[in-house]
């Protein structure tokens, strides 16, 4: 009997370290996972807030906010560089075709640079003269081909807007044609999924269609009066739209048909981007942050460790950046 207690003494020890070992590894792996999500920092010194976010690749990339603020970074966001564009105007949009060429909207005016961003130069500047003496605002820039390029955004008199603004390059920027919209209420961003087919959204639930490479535009139901702030399409027929009020729109036709997606939050959305086929990850005011596993069908809410306004995301496979309110960057590692 006390050979069997002892026994029974040293297999309870082996089974309380193995169980040990097994529990320090479960929480070094949830330590991992935690570890691997988004963390914070600021950019920038004055408490502007960050309205756009690109990269050309894992290193190199950009954010632009209020006053003008345009920054850079050429070690994946760890450290920052201020690059004046001389505007106080906020930046709303910055868009790069390749290393070496890209763009920047602020106010009414395109900045653009040939050489990776060390200089650059307005491009073209909007007049108000040009929309019966309103304001013209850009908000999104995007290319369907080497040199046909659109812009969309607004015209207003003080508060109020009065037009919209669609506008079209066929010569990689130097000039611009504006022309007639279907809405003339603000349109806010613009994607192309190849030369021919494109989507614009914007307020009053606003979303037009182009399968023609831009020679005409129509009309389709979103099913809400919402405003809509952004636009991804992952092919020429699934694609997602966010919007206020936590509306998420989902197509799988390239938009003939538009499903509400029920949204785990309740706060505006403002930026969607696919990943892959199956991943897609949304953020939004009050620090939201969504994933979803399965091409946008459901959503996971995400801890984003703020309850700060973000306003843009860009992801790839590796890493992702959101930016937002009073310099917040949160920095996303797998």
């Amino acid at each position: 009997m006390q050979d069997f207690g002892m026994a029974m003494m040293r297999s309870k020890s082996k089974y309380a370290a193995v169980l040990m070992l097994g529990l320090a590894a479960l929480l070094g792996s949830v330590f991992s996972q935690a570890q691997g999500g988004w963390t914070a920092k600021r950019v920038g010194l004055g408490g502007k807030d960050l309205n756009a976010v690109f990269f050309v690749d894992a290193k190199r990339g950009w954010v632009g906010g209020d006053g003008g603020l345009l920054s850079y970074t050429e070690d994946g966001g760890a450290t920052w560089v201020e690059r004046p564009l001389g505007t106080e105007h906020p930046i709303n949009d910055i868009y790069f075709v390749g290393k070496d060429t890209g763009f920047v909207l602020a106010g009414g005016s395109i900045f653009g640079t040939s050489d990776g961003g060390h200089s650059w130069h307005e491009s073209h500047k909007f007049s108000p003269s040009e929309f019966a003496g309103a304001t013209p605002e850009l908000y999104s820039l995007r290319f369907n081909g080497k040199k046909r390029a659109w812009v969309v955004g607004s015209a207003s008199r003080g508060e109020d807007i009065v037009g919209s603004i669609l506008a079209i390059t066929r010569d990689g920027g130097a000039n611009w044609l504006i022309l007639r919209t279907l809405t003339q209420q603000e349109l806010i961003h613009i994607d192309f999924v190849d030369e021919k087919r494109g989507w614009i959204v914007g307020a009053g639930g606003a979303i037009l269609h182009t399968d023609d490479a831009g020679e005409s535009w129509t009309n389709q139901n979103s099913g809400t009066r919402g405003t809509l702030y952004h636009v991804d399409f992952r092919n020429e027929r699934k694609g997602l739209v966010v919007g206020e009020r936590g509306t998420i729109l989902r197509t799988e036709d390239g938009g003939r048909t538009w499903t509400k997606i029920f949204s785990p939050a309740r706060s505006t959305l403002l930026s969607v981007q696919f990943v892959s086929e199956d991943e897609v990850w949304i953020v939004g005011r009050g620090g939201v942050i969504l994933r979803s596993g399965n091409g946008g069908q459901t959503w996971i809410e995400q801890e984003s460790t703020t309850k700060q306004n973000l306003f843009a995301l860009f992801i790839n496979k590796k890493s992702g950046w959101a930016v937002g309110k009073d310099g917040l960057m949160l920095k996303y590692e797998r």
